[in-house]
């Protein structure tokens, strides 16, 4: 794929580094951007893959770092977090607006995916090139996706996400000198403790249960009014499949949930199938993209 690096302006001081794959023509073919999960970026296999199988399909793909993700830490002097939604819709506004592209899909995993059901929910009809939305695994009430988290039965994620915010925020620092106490960093012992030192006061919340609170896509799952794909596995060890009993997401008509009883997080690996690689959840995707393209 021709791949062009693009930095997408949130504000001044606020940067956002993406991978773009342009069609020939871009304003002529309907795009999707991918969001990934907490510590993720755009190499991860998901981002890589989903977009490769969207510019086979003929769409343009646009890879997202989050801020600070990706090798992107000086690009924002702030931390990324789960309420950042309205980023999206930035890039959303560029690409429509300077790119002409008027037929757009936003894709999330994880994290990522929260952050895109709770942009649909907030901006309602107000992007009219949105055209829909899909969350692949979304943690839509994040203080369940941390206690589960937590686990003793999840510890190899635990450490794996603690250890790996805990680097970022010491290379932050040094490029932000000042910015943060780290005195507290070696006695944090939980993710929640993380997000309650450094993550909520960062992004201006009280604490960490009012940055959970606030920061929950289950608050605007009855305000979306564009077609939307939820996929979770309900084997998935830290995104609590019971949160996907909420009314409000079963009675809002553009909704749709599927919900495999095997997949893990993320992960959704099929056997051999005719005409598909194993990786059901990113077929799906094209799959449900592809009917709407259809019915159009």
């Amino acid at each position: 794929m021709p791949t062009q690096e693009r930095i997408f302006k949130i504000s001044p001081q606020v940067g956002l580094l993406t991978k773009c794959h342009w069609q020939p023509s871009p304003s002529q073919h309907p795009t999707i951007l991918i969001v990934h999960g907490l510590e993720g970026c755009t190499e991860s296999h998901y981002m890589r893959g989903l977009a490769r199988k969207c510019w086979d399909a003929g769409w343009n793909s646009i890879r997202i770092n989050q801020r600070n993700c990706g090798g992107s830490e000086h690009l924002t002097p702030t931390l990324y977090h789960n309420g950042l939604s309205q980023d999206y819709g930035r890039i959303i506004q560029e690409i429509t607006e300077e790119d002409g592209c008027t037929a757009v899909w936003l894709i999330g995993y994880s994290m990522g995916g929260n952050l895109t059901l709770k942009l649909a929910g907030e901006q309602g009809t107000t992007l009219p090139s949105l055209r829909g939305v899909a969350a692949v695994c979304p943690n839509i009430q994040p203080a369940a996706c941390v206690r589960a988290l937590q686990r003793p039965s999840n510890w190899l994620y635990h450490r794996y996400f603690l250890k790996s915010l805990s680097e970022k925020l010491r290379k932050k620092a040094r490029l932000f000198p000042g910015r943060w106490d780290l005195s507290h960093l070696s006695h944090i012992r939980t993710m929640w403790e993380f997000d309650e030192i450094y993550t909520a006061p960062d992004g201006g919340y009280r604490d960490a249960t009012d940055y959970y609170e606030q920061s929950a896509a289950r608050n605007m799952l009855r305000s979306i009014t564009i077609p939307t794909l939820v996929i979770t596995a309900q084997d998935d060890p830290f995104i609590p499949y019971p949160m996907f009993a909420d009314p409000a997401l079963h009675s809002n008509p553009f909704i749709q949930l599927e919900a495999p009883a095997h997949g893990g997080h993320c992960g959704f690996f099929q056997r051999h199938h005719k005409h598909e690689d194993h990786f059901w959840a990113e077929n799906r995707i094209c799959d449900w993209i592809q009917a709407q393209l259809a019915s159009a």
